[in-house]
């Protein structure tokens, strides 16, 4: 089944699943796409006050023993740091006093749980802020982190469906069907990974990677996307044409912020890129070779899909990784498979104690071996890269160590409405599907298996 180009640029080269797609959009409005967090202590954090978080706040501690409130925030149409800048703001706190476990959608309604360093409930009424909701629940002794999340429940409305009520719940039930024989959802890294209207943040690594830092600056600042605003499309293309810096400062609009604090600092120091990169915050440089080596892992699981190698079945030489009794895996708990070894690991595999994984490659983290190892070998001497240039020397502090992802993640509690008339979209239908995921996985990995888009962009993944 063919792939959209701009899938396949992302190393998203094939389906999981040959049943037929619904096609449709999300995201139409962001109260079709909701996300409600679940914590491993089995907390949820809901978009509405439940029973039940009251019944939790009731239970929680007082503030003398502990420093955190812990707080439901719930946003609309908000990039989640931009959001919780806002609320800093307005407590008069920085915004590294307020700690997630997990960061949300940005184009959705979302629910997920902070924890504020050393604010009462009182100080939370101060909080107005439109489309944001914060509601106090109880104080903690420690701050929350990645750790404690599981991960999230997806509550998703697909609409503007041309087919008959009857084939949307055929096709849908055909695909879950294929992807519980699998084992589950491929592990693949979704668009937002790497920018869907304007996918360049792992070319930008590859530059870092390579040692092009030249290159990698470029692309950032100056390669144009058809699918964003065209100012900020005429304002790369200007400085792709011009090379000058300081035009392009004077040009760019003010929103691409980024961008502009790199060409502030070249402006000063045209050759400096290793320097313009480092006006950037850390996380954001970081993000450029993770995107690289999600864009890797893409296509080491791609090829692995395309050449009939099973994702629930271990053959010599993968790697596998234990499973924790939440669901969640384990990656620093791994073994490679032998002959030796491989009946007794698939068995665990089938009994959910075991996962298969591939490499997210760095200069730690060695490929696997045999039929995988030869794919992964493959794609990595035709991207022109090996391990040890995930060392970046120029900058050091954007090395990648690489670890392993396990190449196939539960779909869990899925739930499938009944498909209705979609009243924005006359003689179309909509459909609303649930289901849960465990953390650092990808809803519309889902999505893509559920519709089939033709048009990634018109589908507002």
């Amino acid at each position: 089944m063919l792939v959209p180009k701009l899938e396949r640029l992302l190393g998203l080269e094939v389906y999981a699943t040959r049943s037929l797609g619904i096609g449709g959009i999300v995201r139409g409005n962001v109260e079709n796409f909701i996300v409600e967090e679940v914590l491993v202590d089995g907390s949820k954090a809901e978009t509405n006050r439940t029973e039940s978080e009251v019944k939790r706040g009731a239970l929680r501690s007082s503030p003398v023993k502990n420093r955190y409130l812990l707080c439901v925030f719930v946003k609309r149409n908000w990039d989640t740091f931009i959001a919780l800048r806002n609320i800093a703001g307005q407590l008069g706190i920085k915004a590294n006093q307020i700690h997630i476990a997990g960061i949300k959608d940005a184009k959705a309604v979302t629910a997920q749980h902070i924890a504020i360093e050393r604010v009462s409930v009182e100080d939370i009424q101060k909080v107005h802020v439109k489309d944001i909701e914060v509601r106090p629940i109880g104080y903690l002794r420690n701050k929350l982190s990645s750790y404690y999340l599981l991960g999230n429940n997806f509550h998703i409305t697909i609409k503007a469906i041309s087919h008959l009520k009857s084939t949307i719940q055929k096709r849908v039930t055909e695909t879950i069907e294929e992807l519980e024989i699998s084992g589950g959802v491929p592990n693949f890294f979704g668009h937002q990974r790497f920018g869907t209207t304007r996918p360049i943040t792992h070319l930008v690594g590859k530059a870092i990677v390579k040692g092009n830092l030249r290159k990698a600056a470029m692309l950032f600042l100056a390669k144009p996307s058809l699918y964003e605003h065209p100012a900020s499309r005429q304002a790369r293309q200007e400085l792709q044409a011009t090379q000058d810096f300081k035009q392009a400062l004077e040009g760019f609009p003010k929103q691409l912020r980024y961008e502009r604090l790199m060409l502030k600092h070249l402006v000063e120091r045209p050759d400096d890129f290793a320097g313009a990169f480092r006006t950037l915050p850390i996380k954001l440089r970081r993000l450029f070779i993770q995107a690289y080596q999600s864009y890797l892992f893409n296509r080491f699981l791609s090829k692995r899909i395309e050449n009939g190698l099973s994702l629930n079945a271990a053959n010599v030489g993968d790697y596998v990784v234990n499973v924790e009794r939440s669901g969640l895996p384990m990656v620093t708990m791994y073994n490679m498979v032998s002959a030796e070894t491989c009946a007794e690991i698939n068995n665990l595999i089938k009994n959910g104690k075991m996962r298969l994984a591939i490499p997210l490659v760095g200069f730690k983290q060695h490929p696997s071996q045999g039929i995988q190892g030869e794919i992964e070998n493959q794609i990595l001497e035709g991207e022109g890269v090996s391990l040890k240039n995930f060392r970046t020397t120029a900058l050091p502090e954007m090395s990648a160590k690489g670890e392993l992802r396990n190449v196939i993640t539960p779909l869990n509690n899925f739930s499938l409405d009944e498909a209705s008339p979609d009243s924005t979209s006359p003689s179309r239908n909509k459909v609303k599907v649930s289901f849960m995921l465990y953390r650092g996985s990808y809803a519309t990995i889902v999505l893509r298996e559920l519709m089939k888009p033709r048009n990634v962009i018109k589908a507002a993944f």
